[in-house]
C-alpha cells in the first residue's frame, strides 16, 4: 500500500490518485489538516512505529505537502503551543514510519529547499549558475549592480508565498529597476537573493523521478510580462529534449540531493548555455502532463508501486 501524505487543497495529489483508482492501487491519503480527528499510536510494545488509523506498515511513501490543523482555540498563545505540537507530532511521524521507499523522504526535501545549498552542488557537479549574492550591506549590493551593470533581478530566499485576504500570493523573480536603484540606500535589505540577469532564449522545467528525466520549454521571452518569470502569466509548455549531457546532471543533482524526485528550472541563454536556476524538490508538475503529455504521473505510480 502507498501512503499519500499530502492535505485536501492538493491538486497533484487528486490527479495521481484518480490513476491509481483506475488502475485498483491501494493506497491510504493522510490529509495532514485532519491529524487531530485521525487514530494514531506510538508505543514501545510496537518499537515506536507509527501507526495511522490501525495502518502502521506501507510499501511506499509519497510525502506531497503539510498542512496544521485550523484549531478552534481561542487563546491565541495556546492555539500556537497546540499547533507546534501537532507539528512536531508530524515530524515524529515522518521519521517512524515503517518504509524505505520515499518520494522523498522529508528530512532530505527539507534540506534540498536551501537555495544556497542547492547552488553550491549544482556548481559541484558542472552546472552553470548565475553569479549571486545575498547580503544585507548596500555597499555590497551596489558593487554587484556596477559589476553587472545595474542589470540584475530579485527574488526570495524561500518558497516566495504571501498569504492576504484573498489567498496566497505569489512572489515573482523581478529586475531592480532604475528608480529603486537610485533610492538603494533607504531600502531596508531583508533576506533576498539577488542574481545577474541573464538574457534567455527560452526556459525549461526538467522534472526528475528517480533516474528518469521529462523535460519541457515555455518561450517566455515571447512576452514582457513574462521575461523575467514565466509564471506571470499562462504560456503553454512543449515537451523538449535535452542534451544528454545535461539529463545525466539533472539525474546526478537529484541523486547528490537524496532525493527521489526534483522540480528543476533552468535556462537556455542566448548564447546556447544551459543555466541552473534552482531545483524544488516537491515542486508542481500536473500541468506538464496534460500540456505537454510527458506522462510524469504513470513514472511517480510506477516508482512507487515497484
Amino acid at each position: 500500500m502507498i501512503l499519500i501524505i499530502t492535505h485536501k487543497g492538493d491538486f497533484t495529489a487528486d490527479f495521481v490518485i484518480d490513476k491509481l483508482n483506475k488502475q485498483e492501487i491501494k493506497y491510504y491519503r493522510f490529509n495532514c489538516e485532519d491529524i487531530d480527528k485521525e487514530n494514531y499510536l506510538f508505543s514501545k510494545e510496537n518499537h515506536f512505529t507509527f501507526q495511522l488509523s490501525n495502518l502502521n506498515s506501507f510499501h511506499s511513501v509519497w510525502f506531497r505537502r503539510t498542512k496544521l490543523p485550523d484549531l478552534q482555540v481561542e487563546n491565541e498563545s495556546e492555539k500556537l503551543y497546540f499547533l507546534g505540537e501537532y507539528d512536531s507530532l508530524l515530524n515524529n511521524l515522518f521519521m517512524q514510519l515503517n518504509t524505505k521507499k520515499w518520494l522523498s523522504n522529508p528530512t532530505f526535501v527539507y534540506q534540498a529547499e536551501n537555495k544556497i545549498f542547492q547552488l553550491q552542488i549544482a556548481q559541484k557537479i558542472g552546472f552553470k549558475i548565475p553569479d549571486t549574492i545575498i547580503t544585507n550591506q548596500h555597499s555590497v549590493l551596489k558593487g554587484f549592480l556596477s559589476k553587472h551593470n545595474n542589470n540584475i533581478i530579485v527574488k526570495p530566499l524561500s518558497q516566495g508565498r504571501i498569504r492576504n485576504d484573498s489567498g496566497l500570493k505569489l512572489i515573482y523573480t523581478s529586475k531592480i529597476t532604475t528608480n529603486i536603484i537610485d533610492k538603494i540606500d533607504t531600502y531596508s535589505l531583508t533576506p533576498s537573493i539577488y542574481q545577474e540577469y541573464i538574457a534567455k532564449e527560452y526556459e525549461l522545467r526538467i522534472t526528475v523521478v528517480n533516474k528518469k528525466v521529462f523535460a519541457a520549454k515555455v518561450d517566455s521571452q515571447k512576452y514582457d510580462g513574462t521575461k523575467t518569470d514565466w509564471r506571470k502569466a499562462k504560456i503553454p509548455f512543449e515537451k523538449y529534449l535535452l542534451p544528454i549531457d545535461i539529463e545525466i546532471k539533472c539525474i546526478e543533482l537529484v541523486q547528490k540531493l537524496n532525493l527521489a524526485f526534483g522540480a528543476i528550472d533552468m535556462i537556455k541563454n542566448s548564447k546556447g548555455d544551459y543555466v541552473f536556476l534552482e531545483i524544488n524538490p516537491n515542486g508542481q508538475w500536473a500541468w506538464l502532463d496534460i500540456e505537454a503529455g510527458l506522462n510524469i504521473s504513470q513514472e511517480i505510480i510506477t516508482y512507487l508501486t515497484e
